[in-house]
């Protein structure tokens, strides 16, 4: 789910009486190239960890409500075993529940399905979405079957405001870009950080073009989160989103479609 949050909180501009960048757009997750590295699960013994997570999360696995700190999307996470191949999680911030999903791994082990929904969001209602994953290794002997490492080999995302953003030039060298779930900035081109808001993981973020592309830096904090470099291709229908993503290690090129 944050990998697909992280995306949606992204949007390229390039400043010009005739911007090709200018409009709506909505990503298409058919024709992306997700993160490679595998999320790392453990549940065992009544505990549960993402080691993969970052930072890092270690609970009980009771069916009650654990403190977790670091995460500025919660800081209260619920992990109930409904038997060896199925988990549901909830997780909450500040005594109101965010977020839920639930994981269940195939038959024969090798594959895994997370249904998952966020209400975070400042605005425009809960999005929802699944994501398919694919084992590359297995979890220790008489752990949960979700244990192991995963790679996400398919997103799919129910709600189509969680993959649609706008974003409109403002004179020659200011844009301002929204997002129908409560996520925007308005910044010039010229590499200073200027407030995020709507994305309690992302402080600020800083424009400046590159060639015919941009690039975007964010930062949580005074710290880099994330870079992505923003181009239109020729005909102006589709936009690449290179995403090099600091925080936990991992790149990704995301396409998004002209509306």
């Amino acid at each position: 789910m944050r990998k697909l949050l992280f995306l949606i909180f992204l949007a390229p501009v390039l400043l010009s009486a005739q911007s090709p960048f200018d409009g709506t757009w909505k990503v298409d997750l058919s024709k992306s190239k997700l993160p490679k590295k595998p999320d790392v699960f453990l549940l065992q013994n009544g505990m549960y960890e993402c080691k993969s997570c970052n930072p890092p999360v270690k609970v009980k696995a009771d069916g009650t409500y654990q403190t977790i700190s670091g995460d500025p999307y919660r800081d209260a996470l619920m992990v109930k075993v409904v038997d060896d191949k199925h988990v549901e999680f909830t997780s909450q911030k500040a005594g109101k529940d965010v977020s839920k999903s639930s994981r269940t791994v195939s038959d024969d082990g090798e594959s895994l399905t997370s249904v998952w929904s966020y209400s975070g969001n400042p605005s425009g209602g809960p999005v929802s979405g699944t994501d398919h994953y694919k084992r590359v290794a297995k979890g220790p002997a008489g752990s949960n079957a979700i244990s192991g490492s995963w790679r996400d080999e398919k997103a799919d995302v129910a709600t189509a405001d969680a993959l649609t953003f706008s974003f409109k030039s403002e004179g020659a060298d200011t844009l301002s870009y929204s997002t129908p779930t409560g996520q925007s900035y308005t910044a010039k081109l010229d590499g200073n950080d200027v407030p995020y808001t709507g994305d309690p993981g992302t402080t600020t973020a800083a424009l400046k073009r590159i060639g015919n592309a941009i690039e975007e830096t964010d930062k949580r904090d005074g710290k880099v989160i994330s870079v992505a470099k923003m181009t239109v291709s020729a005909d102006g229908k589709t936009m690449n989103v290179d995403v090099d993503d600091k925080l936990n290690g991992t790149k990704a090129t995301y396409v998004a479609v002209k509306q």
